[in-house]
This record gives structure tokens, C-alpha cells and sequence, in this order.
């Protein structure tokens, strides 16, 4: 039975930047799929350097999807202790917590006008937030308001999350000066040092966010996830029975994922075009996310090991970053825009330009991972680009760079043993040996057929859970359920 449109009203709040918002607007659009009685709006707080990398965005969702309503929050003049460049965002994650927290003033009063209307369906039932912005738990409390989490990870980084408060409690010690494991309930051991590498360090000014984050966790009205039951159950399990907060009760876990942004209006990309004319499953798809940055000397490696494994390949290449010793040697600067051919070694596209194709910074990735040609992946193990390969059935190679990318391959690799993972050294740093046997194994080997099976079993998991009665779409009606509920 179709449900009456416009009953409960929803407010998102997402962190600035694009991907930050693209992955709530990417839950909104889920939820409204099947629960169209929902109306959300989503509040931007971007500072006006980031707005036109989202206004165009913004502009499609509004025409594609009239159900979800965006309003812009005041700027707010961020002080002197807070940079204002363009690349203050990704150098320093502490800024969205601050960011936050001075937009608190400017969130209460748009949540107070929307709780005003006069037309009870208008009035919000809840504020869903990302892990950035815990701080405006404070504002929906003082409003009234249940607040939900979301986050664009998975279970075993949210039970991590979860056990912070307990693990800071039974250390004096930082994570990068313990040796040994961490233990975790429901999460494979895990060494100290492959912790979330802002949490690194309990002295930093975002540990203590993080800290404070992973309380309000605990105290909220629910936690959606984008994960799928099939995929962690041991961690979900965990969570559930109360392990990861021990001292407390845990709210409610929504897992709604796979997520997987729509891949509209990209079928004439190059890329595709070139991927129409190999073979099946053929090749290897190579792209490390927004903030995936190498050294040149690393991708000299890379280069190296595509050519040594022989194995066809599509390649996104970032820029080396503004410091690296490449451009004093080029003598000129990222913004010069240089050609692929003047970041990679010398003649590599023209030895390789039969069976490889490298993109400068992006490519449509679910188009891509959803080619008949492509069979791998290889990743920094990001959990949006881990979704988007699970739903394809893509077998990966893993190189977590940052973030909660070393659990994630705890996990994956280690314990679930759905992928395969690069071996690196303590820098960080991965050889042309290293990596092409690698490539050589998923992509040649019956090691890496096995990996391909499990692939292909897990992506049946996932579209088993996003079907009618599966777990990812009674999740969800749960989370409309809850919504419904409304005020404290």
C-alpha cells in the first residue's frame, strides 16, 4: 500500500564538502524509495569556498527528487585558530568538529523556524547527523529533537567507535605507542598502531573529538549504518548485546546499505567506451578516492608493477602532492596541470596503451565496477568504494591509506578473507614486487579465482538485503518507524 506523502519530516545535517553531502542525500533518496510518506531537508553549512564544488549537486537532487528540500545556514566567520583555504577541510578533519560547534547558533534558530510551522506534517521528527558533527546533539537536546547518527562505515569501525570511552579508560598510553593488539568486541585483534590514524595520538586536539563523539554515539536515538547484516555479523552482534558499551545502553543499529550512488549520465564517458572493447573480467580497476594522494616515487612503483604483472588495467591518477620533489623538478606546480605522461615514467602510456588506460583524478566508479570487463579492483579500502564493489561482485586488492581503512582490511582480508591486501612497509610504502604479485594473484591465480567466488556469493548477499523483506529494507522501515516517533 503506497504510503501518504509529506507524514513525517525528516532534517539531515551533514559535515561540509561534497562527499559528506552526497552520502546522506544517497540515504534520503534509499529511504524515500520505498518510504515516500518521508519529506526531508538537508541543511548545508559549507563555508563559501566549498559551495560551487556542491551548488550543481544540489541543483540535480532538487529537480530529480522534490521530496528532499535543501536550505543554506548562515556563513559563520571561523576564527584565527581555523584556516579558511580551500584544503583546510581534508589537511585537518578537526576543523569539521569546529566548524560545527560555531554553527550551533545558526542550527538552532533554522530548527527552531521548522519546528514553528504551523502545519503539523512540516514539523521535523528528527535530526540525522554525521559523525562529524556530533556537536549538534546539543542543539536537537535542547530542542527536543532524537538525533540519529550516520555513518558512512561499517560495523566494525562503529564498534571501535563504540569501545573508545572504554579503551581510553584502560590505557594512559596513545594508540602509536602500544605495542601489541587492540582487542574490540565483535572485531578481529587488531595492532595499536592500525587504529584509525587521527585517533593515533590521545594527546591531539581530534582525539578528544573523537572521544567526545563516540559518546553522544551511545546517547543517541539510533545509529544508521551502511552495512548489511550478511556482511559483519560478528560485530553487529556485539554492538546489539551491549559489549562495545559496557558501562551504558546502546541505541538501535539501522543497517540500510549497501548504499550505491546512481551512475546517471555517464555512459559516454571515455572510459567506458574503452572498457566495451576488452575482454570479460579482464581488467584490473585502480582508484584510491578523493584523498588517495601518492608520491611520484610511489607511482613510479605502481607504474612499474602494472607493467611488470602484464595485466590490462584502467588507472586513476592523482597529482603527487604540492611538496613532492616532482615539480621542483618539473619547475612548475599542480595547478599547471601537467600531463599524465609528465607524472608517470618516461614511455609508460605508450608501452602500455594496448591494454591499459590511466584517467587524471576520476572515473565513474559504479559504472566502472558494474562493466562486464572488470574483474578487480584495487582500492584504498574506503567502505563507500568496499559498498559499491560488493554490490558489483568485484574481487579486490586492498591499500588503506587513512581513516578507518586498516580496519576495514582487518576484517576483509584477514578475518572474512573476501579480499586480498597489499603488504607495506612501516612508511607506507608498497614495491613494484609487492604490488604486482598482487595483481598477478587476484587477477591470474586460483587464489584469486577463490577470492572471485566470494565476491560473487557476498554480492547475492547484498542485493538479497536490499530486495522485498530483506534485512537492509526491514531496516529501514524500522528507521521510518523510529522517525515517526518523534520528539523526546
Amino acid at each position: 500500500m503506497m504510503e501518504k506523502a509529506g507524514i513525517c519530516h525528516v532534517v539531515m545535517y551533514p559535515s561540509p564538502g561534497r562527499g559528506h553531502l552526497m552520502s546522506l542525500v544517497e540515504l534520503a533518496q534509499s529511504l524515500l524509495r520505498h518510504h515516500p510518506s518521508l519529506s526531508v531537508t538537508v541543511l548545508i553549512s559549507s563555508p563559501p569556498h566549498l559551495l560551487p564544488s556542491i551548488t550543481p549537486y544540489i541543483s540535480s537532487v532538487s529537480s530529480a527528487t522534490p521530496s528532499i528540500a535543501f536550505r543554506h545556514l548562515p556563513s559563520v566567520s571561523p576564527p584565527p585558530s581555523l584556516s579558511s583555504a580551500p584544503t583546510a577541510f581534508s589537511d585537518d578533519p578537526a576543523m569539521y568538529f569546529e566548524y560545527a560547534r560555531l554553527n550551533n547558533p545558526n542550527l538552532y534558530h533554522d530548527l527552531s523556524e521548522l519546528l514553528s510551522d504551523s502545519q503539523p506534517s512540516q514539523k521535523p521528527k528528527a535530526l540525522v547527523i554525521d559523525f562529524f558533527y556530533s556537536v549538534a546533539a546539543e542543539v536537537a537536546a535542547a530542542l527536543r529533537l532524537p538525533t540519529y547518527y550516520f555513518l558512512p562505515a561499517g560495523a566494525n569501525p562503529l564498534a571501535a567507535f563504540l569501545y573508545l570511552p572504554t579503551l581510553h579508560k584502560l590505557t594512559t598510553s596513545s594508540f602509536k605507542d602500544l605495542d601489541g593488539n587492540v582487542d574490540i568486541p565483535g572485531v578481529p585483534p587488531i595492532p595499536a598502531k592500525h587504529m584509525p590514524s587521527r585517533m593515533l595520538d590521545r594527546t591531539s586536539r581530534i582525539y578528544g573529538h573523537f572521544l567526545e563523539t563516540s559518546t553522544r554515539l551511545a546517547e543517541s536515538a539510533g545509529l544508521i549504518s551502511n552495512t548489511f547484516e550478511a556482511l559483519e555479523p560478528r560485530a553487529l552482534k556485539a554492538i546489539s548485546e551491549g559489549l562495545c558499551v559496557p558501562d551504558g545502553g546502546t541505541p538501535p543499529v539501522f543497517c540500510i546499505g549497501p548504499l550505491v550512488a546512481a551512475d546517471d549520465h555517464i555512459s559516454k564517458h571515455e572510459c567506458l567506451i574503452w572498457l566495451d572493447s576488452q575482454p570479460s573480467q579482464s581488467v584490473l580497476f585502480m582508484s584510491f578516492g578523493s584523498m588517495g594522494v601518492f608520491s611520484s616515487k610511489q607511482l613510479r612503483e605502481i607504474a612499474h608493477a602494472l607493467e611488470k604483472s602484464g595485466v590490462r588495467f584502467l588507472w586513476v591518477v592523482r597529482y603527487p602532492p604540492p611538496h613532492d620533489e616532482m615539480w621542483r623538478n618539473l619547475a612548475i606546480k599542480p595547478e599547471d596541470d601537467p600531463g599524465i605522461d609528465e607524472i608517470l615514467p618516461s614511455g609508460f602510456t605508450e608501452r602500455t596503451k594496448d591494454r591499459g588506460l590511466v584517467l587524471k583524478s576520476w572515473a565513474p566508479q559504479v559504472a566502472v565496477l558494474s562493466h562486464d570487463s572488470v574483474g578487480g579492483f584495487l582500492s584504498h579500502c574506503g567502505w563507500n568504494s568496499v559498498m559499491e564493489a560488493v554490490f558489483a561482485g568485484v574481487p579486490m586488492i586492498v591499500w588503506p591509506l587513512y581513516a578507518e581503512q586498516k580496519l576495514n582490511r582487518a576484517y576483509l582480508a584477514w578475518d572474512l578473507k573476501l579480499v586480498l591486501a597489499v603488504a607495506e612497509s612501516e612508511g607506507g610504502f608498497v614495491t613494484t614486487d609487492e604490488l604486482a604479485e598482487r595483481v598477478s594473484e587476484l587477477m591470474l591465480s586460483e587464489k584469486g579465482r577463490e577470492v572471485r567466488g566470494r565476491a560473487a556469493e557476498m554480492r547475492n548477499e547484498a542485493r538479497q538485503a536490499l530486495s522485498e523483506g530483506g534485512s537492509s529494507r526491514v531496516a529501514m522501515a524500522k528507521l521510518v518507524d523510529s522517525f515517526k516517533k518523534g520528539m523526546m
